[in-house]
């Protein structure tokens, strides 16, 4: 039985290879019906956003600055996300996303600085050596830098988990950074495209998977952003089994996927694609979305890792089509 890889081995692969951790790779969320996991409507209102140097975030982590940061040192893709969707460039980044499609671009990127030490270990020198305003992380990975960089800048640890919470840190830097204007306007730009996603809903079914070989894993809501919008767009009967849960080929086979998204990862130099692999299991073939033609190979770096408004509007935008 092909098993899917476990919590510990997705974030180590999202390390290795997309230099982020693919937040929320566990998770117990459990839809119990087709309507519970579609959940409510979207609502496409946009409250006005207040500039201020001080709020308190979703989660209740207070931030606090001295001025309008003008310097920010991303080592989380959602920060270069929201970044981008104000019009903004962080003075560092740890991850490749401003270098995809719909972002920066190759060129442009490159001349954003690059902090060492990858995802997990960001050198804190190189973080304060950019005299940073405002550093921005991964509450669950960079916490521990909080103590080496206190005192020297201002760091926000964010946890997102569902594209509320996307919504809310977008709103969030507009107002610190006093983008007001451009964090309503992409604010509304992301809720219209998600509640016209809604009404064009699909019935066919969907699967997002990851990995690099026959260990891959299955991407559910509440423990995967991406994967928390697809109950609005089609049928996606997966829920999180835990860190230690997997979803079999022969399973996949059971629910009769429509339309499959394959995000591929690797360590290292990419060696093939995850689809390419598991076409050699003969249960794959059986799949009724490879039958028809209907695997789509996804950026991994938009899809897996950019979590913001901007990477999520990426996602509904080729979600939608394919599920046509």
């Amino acid at each position: 039985m092909l098993r899917s890889i476990s919590r510990a081995v997705r974030c180590g692969i999202a390390a290795a290879v997309l230099g982020s951790v693919l937040v929320g790779c566990g998770g117990d969320a459990e839809p119990a019906t087709t309507a519970k996991a579609q959940g409510e409507k979207t609502d496409v209102t946009v409250e006005p956003i207040k500039a201020t140097r001080e709020l308190t975030d979703a989660n209740g982590v207070k931030v606090s600055l001295e001025k309008t940061p003008e310097r920010i040192v991303c080592l989380v893709a959602l920060c270069d996300d929201i970044l981008t969707e104000l019009g903004l460039v962080p003075t560092a980044t740890n991850n490749e996303l401003l270098a995809q499609p719909g972002f920066l671009g190759k060129e442009k990127a490159k001349q954003v600085k690059v902090i060492p030490g990858g995802f997990i270990a960001p050198e804190v020198e190189a973080i304060l050596s950019h005299k940073p305003d405002l550093v921005i992380g991964l509450e669950d990975t960079h916490g521990k830098l909080a103590p080496a960089l206190k005192g020297a800048t201002t760091f926000w640890p964010v946890q997102p988990e569902k594209w509320q919470d996307s919504v809310s840190y977008l709103r969030d830097v507009a107002a610190l950074t006093g983008r007001t204007a451009q964090g309503e306007k992409a604010e509304k730009t992301f809720r219209t495209k998600l509640a016209d996603a809604e009404r064009t809903r699909s019935d066919k079914t969907a699967l997002i998977i990851y990995g690099s070989d026959e260990n891959f894993g299955v991407a559910t809501p509440g423990a995967d952003v991406a994967a928390g919008l697809f109950p609005k767009l089609a049928d996606y009967p997966w829920k999180s089994r835990g860190v230690d849960g997997s979803y079999s080929l022969e399973e996949i086979l059971a629910q009769g996927v429509d339309v499959l998204f394959v995000e591929t990862m690797s360590f290292g130099e990419a060696d093939g694609k995850l689809s390419e692999k598991l076409a050699k299991n003969p249960l794959w073939g059986k799949i009724p979305a490879v039958k028809n033609g209907d695997v789509h190979e996804v950026n991994s770096e938009i899809w897996a890792k950019g979590r913001g408004t901007r990477s999520l509007g990426i996602v509904l935008d080729e979600a939608v089509a394919a599920l046509k």
